[in-house]
């Protein structure tokens, strides 16, 4: 964007002031001196070549390009289905909280209720394992036969288990309202019976998320283009040029490219009583996108307060690993993966840091570093340390993100993500098929015609651009994108107690 060489729109004149241009005596410019405009012998200011980065790079992004992938889309809206567990199960509360309630709504008629958020999978025949959660009944595990479903014809998710090993599930300790959890393990039919009525069909969710339009743009008037007071520079082919307007149009840019991924990271769809939709326009109907942090607290793992004694899996003041292996646990039972990626603040970074001092000869030679194609180098090049807890590998880094004191960092209630590697089966409706995918990756609008992945164009009548008659030089920059969060149930969130 610079202008440089013979497109230097000083030409010859380079930095001699304009004649109309009043002189101070502090300019180290003094075309009237006995010089005859011999600038080398002016005492111009010594000049660093580049500023002093404060606040280190200052750059945000990098944490997607780590972790996913980028792909084009051409529609409104991006689909993906999930297939569900391969077995019958409804649990309560998992370690997380996230599980919806399973309750005996009539102990003494065996009547067992499902809650709203369960789709309703088993069938007259069944048999199951049933324990106690909540209330009379809390520790008792019993085995049952499902004799009925919807036995009343007004429920739906109701169905009536008898035990095997007591007359009704109030001998076997339970009472109405109690909570429970419960899981298919087979079946028993009688000789001649028919057996099951219907099927299970292969079950999936089904997930979408829409695109946002993201812009920004700097914009120089053509008086400030044209203006003495350029800083002069060396470009990377060796010529010679000026940057002034430059310098605040790439740090627009920069600025812009973290705002991409901070709108992947933090989005939020618009809930059905938001105005923002109408704020953006007349007949707009929707707004926002899910992205990251969002995605994981609908469908993910959020946990709290690691380490420190309040966390969500216990109380008392547990230990790092502590916290750690329920963390574990938890995805165990989620069937996830074995490598995962922790994004981490600086204090939760030292937890770990210390969880890992704390063990003897913890992980040591035992990290695969498959993600990094089994290279501890370039694992520690890009800022990531491995380490292994059972048969699970760990990439660990600092999020710099969550440290900036002009971003996250100022709202400190996000310690950090753990985010699975490698890809996952989803399936693909138009084709028809299963097909992988990254566990997190970017879709971008793009056709043959435009590509919106990130677009910049200039406009107005300055730097060579002559859309308008407005006397200005605008450097537009554009993206069309949302996130795509596969398997969230794979992920964790760690944050802090409101």
């Amino acid at each position: 964007m610079g202008q440089f060489g013979t497109n230097d729109p000083l030409g010859d004149f380079k930095l001699k002031p304009m004649p109309t241009k009043s002189l101070l005596a502090s300019n180290y410019i003094d075309f009237t001196s006995d010089t005859g405009g011999n600038f080398a012998q002016q005492y111009l200011p010594e000049l660093y070549e580049a500023e002093i980065e404060r606040y280190g790079n200052r750059t945000l992004s990098g944490f997607l390009r780590m972790v996913g992938a980028e792909m084009p889309m051409t529609s409104d809206q991006v689909v993906w289905s999930e297939q569900n567990r391969l077995h019958i199960g409804y649990e309560t509360s998992g370690a997380f909280g996230t599980a919806e309630s399973v309750t005996i709504g009539d102990a003494a008629n065996g009547r067992v209720v499902l809650g709203s958020g369960h789709n309703m999978a088993i069938r007259k025949g069944n048999t199951v394992v049933l324990e106690g959660v909540t209330g009379t009944g809390e520790g008792v595990t019993i085995k049952g036969y499902v004799s009925a479903i919807n036995p009343d014809g007004d429920n739906l998710k109701e169905f009536t288990v008898l035990p095997y090993a007591f007359g009704t599930l109030v001998a076997a300790g339970f009472a109405t309202n109690a909570t429970i959890n419960i899981f298919v393990y087979g079946s028993e039919f009688a000789k001649g019976q028919f057996g099951m009525e219907g099927s299970l069909e292969a079950s999936f969710t089904q997930y979408s998320n829409k695109p946002i339009i993201i812009k920004d743009n700097y914009e120089v008037s053509g008086s400030d283009a044209a203006q003495i007071g350029w800083v002069e520079v060396a470009a990377e082919d060796g010529t010679n040029g000026y940057l002034w307007y430059l310098k605040s149009e790439g740090e627009t840019r920069l600025r812009f490219q973290d705002y991409l991924e901070m709108s992947m990271v933090e989005g939020e769809l618009a809930a059905a009583g938001s105005a923002v939709p109408a704020a953006l326009a007349t007949g707009i109907t929707s707004a926002g996108t899910e992205g990251l942090f969002a995605a994981i607290t609908a469908r993910g793992n959020v946990y709290q307060n690691y380490a420190n004694g309040t966390g969500t899996a216990g109380a008392g003041q547990r230990s790092a690993l502590e916290d750690f292996d329920s963390i574990l646990q938890n995805l165990d039972k989620q069937g996830a993966i074995e490598e995962n990626m922790l994004f981490l603040d600086r204090a939760t970074t030292l937890d770990f840091d210390d969880m890992l001092a704390a063990q003897n000869a913890y992980g040591a030679g035992g990290t695969s570093y498959g993600v990094f194609e089994n290279s501890p180098e370039m694992a520690l090049n890009l800022g990531f340390s491995g380490f292994r807890r059972g048969s699970y590998d760990f990439y660990k880094t600092d999020w710099k993100y969550l440290n900036d004191a002009s971003t996250r960092g100022m709202i400190d209630n996000v310690e950090g993500v753990m985010v699975p590697a490698g890809t996952s089966t989803v399936y693909d409706q138009m084709l028809g098929t299963n097909i992988r995918r990254p566990f997190l990756h970017v879709r971008y609008r793009a056709s043959e015609a435009d590509d919106r992945r990130m677009k910049s164009w200039i406009t107005g009548s300055v730097g060579g651009a002559y859309t308008s008659a407005e006397d200005v030089m605008r450097v537009n920059f554009l993206s069309d994108r949302c996130l795509v969060t596969q398997a969230a149930n794979n992920f964790v969130l760690f944050t802090k107690s409101a």
